[in-house]
C-alpha cells in the first residue's frame, strides 16, 4: 500500500477500498473510534490535529499531569472530558484506543495499563526506551487481545512512500549503502522545558529521540542487523545522554550503513535525509526531514520518475505530515482489517538496532 498524495496522504498506488467521507455516511450508519490521549506536551499538538481531520474518529478525553494543559487543550480541541487521572480514564467505558504521547521511557508502562483496561494502544516513537520494557508492552497487548501501534509517521512521507515503492518493485538491486544524516539543532533551553529531557531513563539522546525515525528508515530498507559500531558524546549540552554520535552497521545482506547525528547544527536544522546506493540505483531523499528528492537514479525507466518532483514537500517542522495518515491506516486496521503501516513489533525493530547503537551502555 503506497501513500502518496503530497497534501492529504490518502492517494494509493494500488487499488484500495475507499474509506467513506464524511458526507456519504449518514450519522447513524457511521461507526466513531472513541480515543483517549494521555500526554498534552509538544507532540500531542499533532496527534489532535491529525484525529480531528478524520470523520470517523474522535477524541473524547485527554490527560496530562499538569492540570492547566490538559484543561486547555481540551478547549482548544472540543475535547469533551480531560483529566490529571489516567486510572480514571481508561475506567470511561466509551474509550476504544489509548493514543500515548507521554515520554519515552513512560511508554510501555502506560500501553500495558491501557492493554489491560481492553483499549487498543497507539504510542509515539520510540516505544520504549528499552527493549525488555518493549517486549513486556508487546506481550500485554498480545494477551489483552488489542492492538498495538508504534507512530513511524515519516514513513508516509510521499518521497518515503515512492522509495519504498521502487524498493519493492525490486529496482535497486542489490543494496550496497545506506547512509542517514540528522543534523539538527536542539538549544539548551528545548532540554530544559521538562527535567525529563536528555536523560536515560525517560528520553535518550539524540538516537533515541530526535533520530529515531532516521535509525527506523536505514533499517526499512536495510533489513536484519549483523554488527553496530558507535560512537557518541555529550559535546555542549547538559544533558545525560548523547547530543552528537556516529553509528555504523553491518547488514545480513551485506551492506553497510551509516547514521549521523547531532543536534548541535549552527544556526538551525540543516539535513534529515536518507541516500541509498545500490546496483541499480542511487537516491537520495534530504530536505530538513526526508521531504524532498534530491537524487533519483535508476538502471530502468518507470512513468512515475518523471513526476518525482510532485512528491517534494515543505512542512513547517521535522514532524512532517504523516501522523494525518498514520491515524487513517489506524482506523482502517481497526475497522477494515488492513495492515498497519507500523505495528509493535514494526517499532521493535528500530528500537532493536537503537539497542545496539547504546549497548556500550552494557559493556
Amino acid at each position: 500500500m503506497y501513500l502518496l498524495d503530497t497534501n492529504i496522504l490518502i492517494c494509493y498506488f494500488k487499488v484500495k477500498k475507499l474509506r467513506p467521507s464524511a458526507e456519504s455516511v449518514s450519522k447513524k450508519e457511521k461507526t466513531m473510534l472513541n480515543i483517549g490521549l494521555i500526554g498534552c506536551g509538544r507532540i500531542s499538538k499533532n496527534h489532535f490535529e491529525a484525529i480531528a481531520q478524520q470523520p470517523d474518529a474522535q477524541c473524547i478525553a485527554c490527560c496530562d499531569i499538569i492540570a492547566d494543559r490538559a484543561r486547555e487543550v481540551a478547549g482548544k480541541y472540543n475535547i469533551p472530558a480531560w483529566t490529571t487521572d489516567y486510572e480514571k480514564m481508561l475506567s470511561n467505558p466509551d474509550i476504544e484506543m489509548i493514543s500515548i504521547c507521554t515520554p519515552s521511557g513512560l511508554h510501555p508502562e502506560h500501553g500495558i495499563q491501557a492493554a489491560k483496561a481492553g483499549k487498543h494502544v497507539l504510542t509515539e516513537k520510540p516505544m520504549a526506551c528499552r527493549l525488555n520494557e518493549a517486549d513486556e508492552l508487546i506481550a500485554a497487548c498480545d494477551q489483552a487481545g488489542v492492538k498495538l501501534f508504534v507512530v513511524l509517521q515519516n514513513r508516509l512521507n510521499p518521497s518515503i512512500q515512492l522509495v519504498r515503492r521502487a524498493f519493492e518493485e525490486s529496482r535497486f538491486g542489490k543494496i550496497y549503502m545506506i547512509t542517514s544524516n540528522v543534523f539538527w539543532t536542539r538549544p539548551q533551553d528545548y532540554y530544559d522545558m521538562a527535567p525529563w529531557r536528555g536523560t536515560w531513563q525517560y528520553d535518550g539522546g539524540a538516537f533515541m529521540n530526535q533520530a529515531s525515525h532516521y535509525v527506523d528508515m536505514v533499517q526499512w530498507f536495510g533489513g536484519p542487523i549483523e554488527e553496530v559500531k558507535s560512537i557518541t558524546a555529550t559535546l555542549a549540552r547538559n544533558i545525560e545522554a548523547e547530543d552528537t554520535g556516529s553509528a555504523i552497521i553491518r547488514f545480513q545482506n551485506g551492506a553497510i550503513g551509516s547514521i549521523n547525528v547531532t543536534m548541535l547544527t549552527y544556526p538551525k536544522n540543516l539535513e534529515g535525509s536518507i541516500t541509498i546506493l545500490g546496483e541499480k540505483c542511487t537516491v537520495r531523499i534530504a530536505g530538513t526531514s526526508m521531504n524532498k528528492i534530491e537524487q533519483w537514479e535508476f538502471a530502468d525507466k518507470q512513468g512515475y520518475d518523471d513526476k518525482i518532483k510532485q512528491y517534494d514537500t515543505n512542512p513547517s517542522s521535522v514532524y512532517g505530515f504523516g501522523h494525518r495518515g498514520y491515524y487513517g491506516n489506524v482506523i482502517d486496521c481497526l475497522t477494515q482489517e488492513a495492515q498497519p503501516t507500523s505495528d509493535g513489533r514494526e517499532g521493535r525493530k528500530s528500537l532493536e538496532l537503537l539497542d545496539l547503537i547504546y549497548s556500550f551502555r552494557n559493556v
